[in-house]
């Protein structure tokens, strides 16, 4: 018994940044395996943007793995605080979200959270169901548990303040909100990226001061590095593989990221244990495995867990075809015509790119090409005939001027 609680607490802090209160989260698994008792685990997403992507999961993944050892999941969604808009990291004030925004945000998260999360094991939560109907006097008590010199504490409200930029009380009272969300929840163990320690340890502060009998263990995920290497995974940098992205282009962007990078994503996505990692990279150091072979592998088993193995198949196809063999794709979409057109703006309507500006850019950079022929003439009018276009690896249009 006391081995399979020390390898579930293995397979538990794997990858993990931080936890606190490490001996809650050992009593609660050896609960389970002695007695059968599930646990509360609470993890909370703003609606504030449609689509999840692979950082997302890194904390998706872990909330499965406690699934098998017990935990309930409460997937929280912030319908109610995700209208004020989470401050972390952020020097201004987030403008306000609509209701209708926030709701048809949070259908989208609960369609894709579950290529993941046990559905049997996990209970969707929103916020407002408390929050919404707290009268204004317990809204005050709520601000009374805390007070703004400790609040000032926190890294970005303090640059902020010392850079003299806005703070508005509702972005004060955000941490409260999410921290009041452990009393209504009565989670045993909140989990979160390391970004939102300050938030995490307030459900710890609230659950004491409400008395409510147990105070929530806290494990906190590293941020996914993106495909740069650099910046953690965001929409907003593009540097992010969606979820729901073609397998094609989910395939094509997990052979990009570096060699060094890899491993990152090995620890933090794969299902693969540490040890069969481990010999994995020993292979490759030592010559006997390619690196681009151990990037197919990863890059398989992501496409695998979100489309299925024979969509991932022809994805590694497409790309070898693509890339490796220097072919075009079969299905590439044809647009048409009807009198000569300048390139950059064949490139816009053909949906290749977002102006004729950055059309120039990318042509000036040569990542441009006709008919498999970089582009060196960011003024070049196509006459009559049929074109196919291309920019970066990835992407293919065929048009027809007539």
């Amino acid at each position: 018994m006391e081995m399979k609680i020390q390898n579930a607490l293995n397979e538990i802090k794997r990858g993990i940044s931080e936890i606190i209160d490490e001996e809650r989260i050992v009593t609660l698994i050896k609960k389970y395996f002695e007695k059968g008792e599930t646990f509360l685990v609470k993890a909370g997403f703003d609606p504030t943007a449609p689509d999840l992507h692979l950082g997302h999961t890194v904390l998706l993944q872990k909330m499965a793995l406690l699934q098998k050892y017990g935990a309930i999941v409460q997937f929280l969604i912030g319908d109610f605080t995700g209208m004020i808009g989470d401050p972390t990291g952020k020097n201004e004030t987030r403008k306000k979200l609509t209701r209708e925004v926030v709701l048809a945000n949070a259908e989208t998260y609960k369609e894709q959270v579950f290529k993941i999360l046990d559905p049997a094991k996990t209970v969707v939560m929103f916020n407002s169901e408390w929050l919404g109907s707290m009268s204004a006097s317990s809204l005050i008590e709520l601000t009374t548990t805390f007070n703004v010199a400790r609040m000032l504490e926190r890294e970005d409200f303090e640059k902020r303040y010392k850079s003299q930029m806005p703070i508005s009380i509702s972005e004060f009272l955000y941490p409260l909100l999410q921290g009041y969300d452990s009393v209504a929840m009565k989670c045993d163990i909140e989990m979160g990226g390391t970004d939102q320690k300050f938030n995490l340890l307030m459900g710890r502060h609230l659950q004491r001061v409400y008395g409510i009998g147990k105070e929530q263990a806290v494990m906190m995920m590293p941020l996914l590095e993106g495909l740069d290497g650099v910046n953690k995974m965001s929409k907003s940098l593009g540097n992010y593989i969606g979820v729901t992205e073609a397998p094609a282009d989910m395939f094509g962007k997990m052979l990009s990221i570096s060699d060094v990078l890899m491993w990152r994503y090995y620890e933090l996505l794969s299902s693969k244990s540490l040890e069969e990692i481990a010999r994995l990279k020993h292979d490759v150091e030592e010559g006997e495995i390619h690196p681009k072979h151990a990037k197919e592998m990863i890059a398989m088993e992501i496409v695998t867990r979100y489309h299925g193995a024979d969509e991932a198949l022809k994805a590694q196809e497409t790309f070898n075809r693509v890339h490796a063999q220097n072919e075009i794709p079969h299905d590439i979409e044809l647009f048409t015509c009807k009198e000569p057109i300048w390139i950059a703006k064949a490139l816009v309507d053909c949906g290749l790119e977002e102006s004729t500006s950055q059309a120039r850019r990318d042509i000036k950079q040569g990542g441009v090409k006709l008919n498999q022929i970089k582009v060196e003439d960011e003024q070049l009018q196509l006459e009559c005939g049929e074109y196919v276009l291309q920019v970066g690896k990835r992407k293919f249009a065929k048009l027809k001027v007539q």
